[in-house]
């Protein structure tokens, strides 16, 4: 009998501001379920600090499974424009091996999608984007693969709204989904808006599956700390289980069907967490 694969997708964890007993509880689980991999989609610091790049190299690197690592907007420079535009992966040193790097397990392969640039024509720089070269060089290594090889696209950036507090706005963002679902990929793993979720989102091509991750760091928008435990059933099925270090009904994780490119419908104070991410609670760990 074949077994499942087991993956651990995490966001957001932004060391600066990183919730440490989240962290302690997530390398634990990982030490003792022993994923095929940790997929990490994007923001490792809270100001792309040399400080936090260091916590953030030592703990990824301690997790004994292999990693693949997003560069999320909070992951560029923040005060040197300098280094912004012209090295702005220096800080990342001592850990090319895992940055933006195809993971080829049994059963599926890893792909990244880049959605942080250095600079766009306009003001908010911290939103998604999608150059027509990330998205070629994406689109080539899933071309490459065996036919039939399920694959997994990471960005940082949900390629568009999902109906969380968080707004992703990202450029390129419906082309980039439309060319995936042609491809028949299995899912795009996103984080940045802090919330999980897990919906179907409609293309010209047809669906494509999007999945996000929550944030292990202090900054939480509508609900707690969290990570993705994803498995690949011997069926071909991905099943999705947003676990959390706290209990939340289940229904306080749910949202509406949300249109392509809208602004998440909320109210004032309204909490809101996205479709199909059940929560698991969790014990405290000391």
């Amino acid at each position: 009998m074949v077994d499942s694969t087991l993956l651990f997708h995490l966001s957001d964890i932004h060391f600066g501001l990183e919730h440490n007993r989240a962290l302690n509880w997530v390398a634990h689980e990982v030490a003792t379920r022993k994923p095929a991999a940790v997929v990490i989609t994007g923001d490792l610091t809270m100001r792309a600090r040399s400080r936090e790049f260091a916590a953030a190299r030592e703990w990824i690197l301690s997790l004994h499974a292999p990693v693949t690592v997003e560069v999320g907007n909070h992951d560029l420079p923040y005060f040197n424009l300098i280094e912004r535009f012209f090295d702005p992966y220096r800080k990342f040193r001592g850990m090319e091996s895992v940055v933006e790097k195809e993971l080829d397990l049994p059963g599926i392969a890893i792909v990244p999608l880049k959605t942080t640039v250095r600079m766009q024509p306009r003001l908010d720089w911290s939103k998604g984007w999608v150059s027509e070269a990330a998205l070629d060089k994406c689109l080539a290594t899933i071309d490459a693969l065996p036919p039939g090889k399920k694959v997994l696209v990471t960005v940082h950036h949900p390629l568009v709204e999902v109906g969380t507090k968080g707004t992703a706005l990202t450029r390129g963002g419906t082309k980039a989904l439309a060319a995936l679902a042609q491809r028949k990929i299995t899912a795009v793993l996103s984080g940045h808006v802090h919330d999980p979720f897990d919906m179907q989102q409609e293309t010209v091509n047809g669906p494509v599956r999007m999945i996000g991750a929550g944030t292990l760091s202090q900054r939480i928008r509508s609900t707690p700390q969290s990570f993705n435990e994803l498995r690949l059933e011997p069926d071909g099925r991905l099943c999705v289980e947003a676990r959390n270090l706290q209990d939340v009904p289940t229904e306080a994780m749910k949202i509406e069907d949300v249109p392509e490119d809208a602004m998440p419908p909320r109210a004032p104070g309204e909490p809101v967490a996205p479709v199909g991410a059940v929560p698991r609670t969790d014990p405290p760990v000391h």
